[in-house]
């Protein structure tokens, strides 16, 4: 079959595009905002990227139409698509139907962290020799691609929260169907579609109805706004996990405060010791859950623990880009207060005292409405020198943040402004962080030129 996707070069779109193509099929796509790593990723798949939602791009007519949930009413290759009559199915939707049949699905839930959770399971389960299948939504840094069939019984999935399409309002994971689930934490976010945290505790517990008696919940003992939605009626064995050792089934003893060297314990037994190139308490949760979630699939934690102290990581996610002039300069995917938060809290553990920077774009649609405005300027309080920008369609006023700062920080409007203040200030030793869950207008690569200039 010809599928076209709308909204291909999102990372869950361009992700199901590598499985379609791998299923045999054509794999077309159109997208208003193409730019790596996706694109990159796509272009070299040699699937055939268009700019913008034409209906052109619909010409001729293809077998079925993969909708991103980006897509709205009102947008020409949808309306065109619909007056045609053309077959059409959302993209969660067709990841059912086409891939995950017959499959041990591991879906990945929360606020923070599933993609780099998802990639740790597929990681583990890799190295144990099962071959899973798996959809991550970013490039991950141990596989070539982001996405593939796998030929065992097990398909690792990033089951997010948000809606499926402008047809299908339920959360993608909905679809899913997981046998093994992480839930790692909840927290508001997603604005514009929740009204608020109860809404997505419904959807939750949605997801949490369709998890079979014989399968295995796993999250946090402190995730109380998910014990919430487990008291609305839970049908599945629970594994707990702890960043504090023996306080739960499975628990870490910390030997390193950043989070790069530690024990696993079960039952406050240890089993195994993880050391590795990630940091931060976040990272060691997302670790826990990938033990225990390899370990309800057979996967000792001896074994696990020995694949994550070879784990690479996902790009932006404090990917360090290059080292230019003594300045490290670092890729991350910050999307909420907490992801700001824990990031800079493990690079400062790392970096000592040496001076660190945040350069943070506010461009979630939650952080774009202003729904978590009054928690940015604490979240951003472990770097030295901090620059907010204000983009255009900025639905707020980002000076409140500044005032609010017990840190350096400064609003810009401006990439050449961001650009010439760090070529004139950092210095030998400097760490930068680019925090946005969006091409940032080629910062990154931009910045890098300039200080080998």
């Amino acid at each position: 079959m010809h599928l076209h996707i709308l909204g291909i070069c999102g990372t869950f779109m361009g992700s199901l595009a590598l499985l379609a193509r791998d299923l045999g099929h054509k794999v077309t796509g159109s997208d208003a905002n193409v730019y790596p790593p996706m694109s990159t990723q796509l272009e070299n798949a040699g699937i055939q990227l268009m700019q913008g939602y034409d209906r052109s791009h619909l010409q001729p007519h293809p077998d079925l139409v993969i909708v991103g949930n980006a897509m709205k009413r009102g947008i020409d290759a949808v309306e065109y698509m619909l007056n045609e009559g053309l077959p059409y199915i959302s993209g969660p939707q067709f990841l059912a139907d086409h891939v995950l049949q017959g499959k041990h699905v591991l879906g990945v839930a929360g606020t923070h962290g599933k993609t780099t959770t998802t990639t740790m399971l597929a990681w583990v389960l890799d190295q144990a020799g099962l071959n899973p299948g798996f959809l991550i939504g970013g490039v991950p840094l141990g596989f070539s691609e982001s996405a593939r069939l796998g030929d065992g019984k097990y398909f690792c999935v990033e089951a997010d929260e948000y809606d499926s399409a402008f047809f299908d309002k339920r959360s993608k994971f909905v679809h899913y169907h997981p046998k093994t689930a992480i839930l790692n934490n909840l927290e508001f976010d997603h604005a514009d579609i929740f009204d608020d945290l109860a809404a997505i505790q419904k959807q939750f517990h949605h997801l949490v109805r369709t998890i079979p008696s014989e399968g295995c919940i796993i999250t946090p003992v402190t995730e109380t706004n998910i014990d919430d939605v487990l008291a609305m009626g839970c049908w599945t064995p629970v594994v707990r996990t702890s960043l504090k050792a023996n306080d739960a089934q499975i628990s870490a003893e910390q030997l390193c405060s950043d989070g790069s060297h530690f024990k696993v314990l079960e039952h406050g037994v240890v089993q195994g010791e993880v050391k590795w190139n990630m940091t931060g308490q976040h990272s060691v949760a997302n670790a826990l859950a990938t033990i225990a979630a390899a370990q309800h699939v057979g996967v000792t934690i001896e074994q696990a623990c020995e694949a994550l102290s070879n784990f690479g990581g996902v790009k932006r996610r404090m990917e360090l880009l290059d080292t230019v002039r003594g300045v490290e300069v670092y890729d991350d995917f910050a999307h909420h207060p907490t992801a700001i938060e824990t990031t800079l809290e493990g690079a400062r553990k790392r970096l000592g005292e040496r001076r660190l920077w945040a350069i943070i774009e506010p461009r979630s649609n939650t952080m774009r409405m202003g729904s978590h405005k009054e928690g940015l300027a604490h979240s951003a309080r472990l770097a030295d020198e901090v620059i907010w920008y204000q983009p255009e369609g900025l639905d707020w006023d980002l000076q409140p943040v500044i005032d609010a700062a017990t840190n350096h920080a400064q609003v810009s409007r401006s990439l050449e402004d961001i650009i010439h203040r760090i070529t004139q200030e950092a210095a030998d030793g400097d760490a930068v962080v680019i925090m946005s869950n969006g091409g940032f207008g080629g910062l990154h690569q931009k910045l890098l030129t300039a200080l080998q200039a």
